[in-house]
């Protein structure tokens, strides 16, 4: 099944903050492996604790991709884009908590 791809509004933001080649790395990886089976964990593809951001986790590099999955729907939710810097995620160019 492959699934509709979907960014909530913030997410644009998040992205403004990246470089050009972070932007076109994440959204080809969002692209390549969200749209078939993105609830599959995998090396790079992981449930999360829970926390106030997202159930899932995607890891390009030292970029992050944090995401929800709709499976009724056939929808996955990017909620959110960033980077991590050894235990710190950067999100819009704030540290968030996680």
């Amino acid at each position: 099944m492959k699934y509709a791809i979907e960014f909530s509004p913030v997410v644009e933001s998040h992205l403004t903050v990246l470089t050009a080649r972070q932007r076109r790395i994440v959204l080809s990886a969002i692209e390549q492996r969200l749209s078939s089976e993105p609830g599959v964990e995998t090396k790079n593809r992981k449930p999360m604790r829970p926390n106030p951001l997202a159930p899932w986790e995607l890891r390009v590099g030292n970029l992050r991709v944090y995401y929800d999955i709709d499976e009724t729907a056939g929808l996955v939710v990017v909620l959110a884009v960033g980077t991590k810097e050894g235990n710190m995620v950067r999100i819009g160019g704030e540290v968030i908590e996680l």
